[in-house]
């Protein structure tokens, strides 16, 4: 799935190296930012998904392709050489666990509260002030939005703070209306 971003065991610990390297060398905020720009592009982009998920891809093709990508995007040599090593140990396919597993970490060390906003049309400046003093009414933290559109909760919000969801989507009402139906 396009917008697939679970912590995985391998995930995990490249997320653990690249974090530890980044941190060592300075740059931990360039990485992120990096990785966010990166989450940004397989949101959008279905050939990026294809580069690093295909099977009939050989390894060297997918490390030339995620290094071209970082160099064409300006990322830190950190990330360029990350990605490359990733693709050239075959755990392309792994970037989205590693992009949320490093965003896990990121979140621990600083204490940021990271929030996603799914809704089913972009949301207002207006709306998302709303949400923002919302959020930080209840967690007592200014939180970091995400926002992401996905026309298939048809209306209503999805918010994902931490492993806690929030969905006051018309799809998830319907669906609910549907199963109490069919038990009645």
């Amino acid at each position: 799935m396009a917008d697939d971003f679970r912590t995985t065991e391998v995930g995990e610990r490249y997320a653990q190296a690249l974090f530890d390297l980044a941190e060592e060398k300075g740059v931990l905020d360039a990485v992120r930012a990096d990785l966010r720009s990166l989450r940004a592009a397989w949101l959008e982009s279905a050939d990026l998904r294809r580069l690093a998920t295909s099977p009939l891809l050989a390894a060297d093709d997918q490390v030339k392709g995620l290094v071209a990508i970082a160099a064409k995007a300006k990322f830190s040599a950190v990330t360029q050489n990350f990605l490359g090593l990733l693709a050239q140990n075959g755990r392309a396919r792994d970037l989205t666990a590693v992009i949320a597993a490093f965003e896990a970490l990121y979140a621990k060390k600083t204490g940021l509260v990271a929030a996603e906003v799914v809704s089913a049309q972009a949301l207002t400046a207006a709306q998302l002030k709303t949400i923002q003093t919302t959020l930080r009414t209840t967690l007592g933290k200014d939180p970091e939005l995400t926002t992401r559109v996905d026309p298939a909760i048809l209306g209503g919000l999805k918010v994902k703070v931490g492993s806690k969801l929030f969905d006051a989507s018309l799809k998830t009402k319907l669906d609910q209306m549907k199963f109490a139906l069919k038990r009645a």
